[in-house]
């Protein structure tokens, strides 16, 4: 039986494992998903050595960045442009294993946000958080034609704004906004990102990458103020549909 799984730390709420074994029983194919707990990535050579059945895993917070130094390549197009993983491949030959990593957020992202924007109005985009998936939503941004600021806590350089620096002039030209942190998960459904909600409009867009719940405290103020909102459950499917195309690719 072939095995796949998620790397992450906490996955209690994990959306893969679902999802990956409802298709394997539907589909009838002979394999599992399983969610590799693992508090440090320092674990990760262990579990793809004493797990020989392994084929391909995916992997999510917060060891996006973190696993790279233990893959043996990138796929330039996704995870080395972008510099965050969440699909490796894995390649057997015999005893030797090779691991290259890839970027499935990218391609699912951009499709799920596409039907949202218009070219006239949404040419700039703000990304609430500077994590591994932040990277690859600004690749699809860009993909887009729409140029990015990241927002932080703290200023980090040029292409930062901090939380403070959210005047109505900057909510003005950036009419997307995209939640990359974990702000507003289960079970802490009562918070949101810190941004001034009031100065949104009809003309705005929220994405919420969060999917649990499914209708964030983030999209429902926007809402409010009648922006377009969306959570990130499609975008899941979109790029667990990329991942299965990876692990089974022929060359």
């Amino acid at each position: 039986m072939r095995k796949y799984g998620l790397i992450g730390y906490p996955l209690k709420h994990s959306f893969s494992i679902g999802y990956f074994n409802e298709r394997f029983q539907n589909e009838g194919i002979d394999a599992e998903y399983v969610n590799y707990e693992i508090a440090s990535i320092d674990w990760f050579e262990s579990i793809v050595l004493n797990n020989p059945e392994i084929a391909g895993l995916n992997v999510t917070i917060p060891y996006k960045e973190q696993v790279i130094p233990y893959l043996d390549g990138l796929d330039p197009k996704t995870a080395g442009a972008v510099g965050a993983v969440n699909v490796i491949r894995v390649i057997r030959n015999g005893e030797k294993v090779k691991l290259i990593g890839y970027n499935s957020d990218i391609v699912g992202f951009t499709k799920s946000i596409e039907p949202m924007i218009d070219a006239k109005k949404h040419t700039h985009a703000l990304i609430l958080g500077t994590g591994g998936a932040s990277k690859a939503v600004y690749h699809g941004l860009k993909s887009l034609g729409i140029a990015s600021m990241f927002v932080s806590r703290e200023h980090r350089n040029d292409s930062t704004y901090t939380y403070d620096e959210l005047t109505p002039e900057v909510l003005d030209q950036h009419k997307v906004i995209v939640n990359c942190t974990p702000v507003g998960m289960f079970p802490h459904t009562t918070e949101c990102p810190n941004i001034p909600y009031e100065l949104l409009t009809s003309d705005h867009v929220l994405y919420d990458l969060i999917y649990n719940p499914s209708d964030t405290k983030f999209m429902q103020k926007g809402r409010a103020q009648g922006a377009k909102v969306k959570n990130g459950l499609e975008m899941l499917i979109l790029q667990a549909e990329v991942s299965w195309e990876i692990w089974n690719a022929q060359s």
